[in-house]
């Protein structure tokens, strides 16, 4: 069977929903909900950091994943390859590392929605995405605008405005920034594409979010796709924060390419290796590119010639071989993912985040403002909340929390984001957090 066909047959599994009518403001019963959890034994298969003598409640898979506990091993047996074969680990290491890359890629494509070809595991998430721009941002005096959103992670802002500049054009005039207008800063389809209708003629590059970093918010990657396409727009996603997260079905989408890390929901470890798409339909063209003897055909690669054939795929976008001490975490992980499956882990983690959310709405309302949209279509696992009293009020409430062993984090200027990935966080966690909040509410009264 294909992976075509086994990523459609997975996603058509059906799953009875879970309702708001459901939830218990209760420990016990949340304690019920885990030992009923059928992926409840992957929580053993990480490292969760400790609280004193007990467990942290961690929600913070958003910023850095947990370390599965075969990690370590991972990287002592390529360690232990490397002393014991020297340069013949690239062909008889017990993962030998010239075809390393392959050991990741299937898994990443399920992960991620794509046929194998389309991904590679490569570099770092903004180096990847100057790379796909290289490619797919070919400006021109009359399209060379770029549209992103307001509030866009800052690197995203970065690279976009460093690629504009150096292209000979104007961010201020060429970078278009679109406002969230829904409560909570989040971002309508209306809005898209009004923008799409109003600046079309003149963008060159729609580069989106598949989650957006500061409110959650989870977008309909195809819609978007197909409004850019339809103005005749190249367009990208970052998958920073979705990647592991939420389905994002990226070949079906038809979206020209997109990028992604592997620390946060992907559990690789801080700065680790990063991942691309390249939709199949340019598999083949002859686009421009930054070049690197990784991206050369496999099989003429070391007659060491002087002229560059890509190889078809999204390989065709390597630069250097792979580093293995950042792959090996990676491959760990996604070993767990295959095993667990995407579908059951958003099956999963749409109840985890509607228990969080019901909880904040029901029992610590007049606390806690959630920015992330309600509807579970609209969101991943992520909620980020603002303290109804002010900045000053939310920093006491997070410091307040990290003394007390429930992490989330902080952005500035006030906003709070707590989320409980389905690998390893429990219905549990989501009840501590509650009675955390309580518990500060009622000492600050």
């Amino acid at each position: 069977m294909d992976v075509h066909v086994r990523r459609r047959l997975r996603s058509d599994r059906k799953i009875r929903p879970f309702t708001v009518n459901d939830y218990v403001f209760d420990s016990n019963w949340a304690r019920a909900q885990d030992g009923a959890d059928p992926l409840r034994k992957f929580r053993g298969e990480f490292l969760i950091p400790p609280h004193g003598d007990v467990e942290q409640t961690y929600l913070c898979g958003n910023s850095l994943g947990l370390q599965p506990r075969a990690t370590r091993q991972a990287l002592l047996d390529e360690l232990d390859d490397w002393a014991r074969l020297g340069v013949e680990g690239h062909v008889h290491g017990r993962h030998p590392w010239l075809p390393y890359h392959r050991e990741v890629r299937d898994a990443l494509a399920e992960i991620v929605g794509a046929e194998p070809s389309e991904v590679v595991a490569m570099n770092s998430l903004t180096v990847n995405l100057h790379l796909m721009m290289v490619s797919f941002y070919r400006p021109t005096r009359e399209r060379h605008a770029i549209l992103i959103e307001r509030n866009a992670f800052p690197s995203d802002r970065h690279a976009v405005a460093s690629q504009i500049a150096f292209h000979g054009y104007d961010p201020d005039e060429a970078l278009i920034e679109l406002d969230g207008e829904e409560s909570g800063g989040t971002v309508s389809m209306a809005a898209i594409e009004r923008a799409l209708h109003q600046h079309g003629s003149r963008i060159a590059l729609v580069l989106w979010p598949g989650v957006q970093y500061l409110t959650g918010q989870a977008f309909d990657l195809a819609a978007i796709t197909k409004l850019a396409h339809a103005q005749r727009c190249t367009i990208g996603f970052d998958l920073a924060h979705a990647a592991g997260n939420i389905i994002t079905n990226l070949h079906d989408s038809g979206c020209d390419f997109a990028a992604w890390c592997s620390y946060k929901y992907l559990n690789s470890g801080p700065g680790a290796v990063a991942g691309c798409f390249v939709h199949e339909r340019h598999a083949r063209e002859n686009l421009p590119r930054f070049a690197g003897w990784w991206g050369h055909r496999e099989d003429t690669r070391f007659q060491m010639r002087p002229g560059f054939d890509p190889t078809p795929g999204a390989d065709g976008w390597q630069l250097s071989n792979p580093p293995i001490f950042a792959l090996a975490p990676l491959r760990v992980s996604l070993e767990i993912f295959q095993r667990a499956g995407m579908q059951r882990l958003h099956q999963k983690s749409k109840k985890l985040t509607g228990y969080l959310d019901w909880l904040i709405r029901t029992q610590l309302n007049d606390v806690l403002e959630i920015l992330t949209p309600a509807e579970p279509e609209r969101r991943g696992a992520q909620l980020s909340v603002r303290v109804r009293h002010g900045r000053e009020a939310g920093r006491s409430l997070f410091e307040y929390l990290v003394a007390h062993g429930v992490l989330g984090d902080w952005r500035e200027p006030d906003v709070m984001r707590l989320s409980p990935a389905p690998l390893y966080n429990r219905f549990q966690d989501c009840f501590a957090l509650a009675e955390a909040v309580q518990a500060w509410r009622n000492a600050s009264a």
